[in-house]
């Protein structure tokens, strides 16, 4: 069942998401040339504790694995789950995908954004621009009275006719008390096809997007990390948006 917000968890889910993106924001500046992986997880779990916070991913359950870090950061060819170590230092050229959720009086903001270390090529560069660009193509189509392949075939079509490919194996979803509610918001799909939107659901709308070939792999080891079978960069970028009666309301901003 898709859940609809009422105007009380609303308030509160506007505060849980403006958490979210002001960690977000403070990571992302963090994020240099010389600075691991597990020292910006490690500054996470402290911002959220500033912010009367927690992380939404931390032990995180999947199966019989329970996710180790407190915010998710994929380096280059890493789409999506990366897990900051003392040994992944960024380095200039490099992009991370900082994804981060948090849980505020019982409610969840979830938001990422793809960051670019120093100098990176111009190839990566349109990577990265053109996988925000797709998420705002999706948004513009999150309004009440539509459906959610019409978000999925806005960000396909984008995604695809600047000449990349769409990870299809994990999606974007609703969002509330939990990280993952109904619906699943694929990156690809039909027009007019899948859920009709309603004013009052919240979806996590998240391209994840590959420079080369759409195809993935799983870490053995780690079990959660993603990659780009080929070994070419992947960028993700993401929001939590409101539908309401008119335009769609990005819940992840700074105020």
């Amino acid at each position: 069942m898709i859940k609809i917000k009422s105007e009380r968890e609303l308030r509160i889910m506007r505060q849980a998401c403006v958490i979210a993106a002001s960690v977000l924001d403070e990571l992302c500046q963090m994020a240099r040339d010389g600075i691991s992986t597990w020292e910006l997880d490690q500054a996470a779990c402290k911002l959220m504790e500033q912010h009367g916070s927690r992380s939404a991913c931390y032990k995180y359950k999947c199966g019989s694995l329970r996710y180790p870090g407190y915010v998710c950061l994929s380096v280059n060819d890493e789409v999506i789950h990366g897990i900051g170590r003392k040994d992944r230092v960024l380095k200039s050229g490099d992009i991370v995908s900082i994804d981060v959720s948090v849980v505020y009086q019982g409610y969840v903001g979830d938001n990422t954004r793809t960051v670019m270390i120093g100098e990176v090529s111009p190839e990566v560069r349109r990577l990265v621009e053109t996988t925000e660009k797709s998420l705002y193509e999706g948004i513009s189509r999150a309004v009440a009275g539509n459906r959610v392949g019409d978000i999925s075939a806005a960000i396909q079509k984008y995604v695809e006719g600047a000449g990349y490919g769409v990870v299809k194996e994990f999606t974007g979803h609703g969002v509330g008390r939990q990280l993952h509610e109904e619906p699943e918001v694929p990156n690809y799909g039909r027009a007019g096809s899948g859920p009709l939107l309603r004013p009052g659901m919240t979806l996590a709308i998240e391209p994840m997007v590959s420079m080369g070939s759409p195809d993935i792999r799983m870490d053995s080891e780690d079990g959660w990390t993603v990659y780009t079978l080929d070994g070419k960069p992947s960028s993700h970028s993401e929001h939590t948006v409101l539908i309401t009666d008119s335009e769609p309301e990005i819940l992840t901003v700074l105020k």
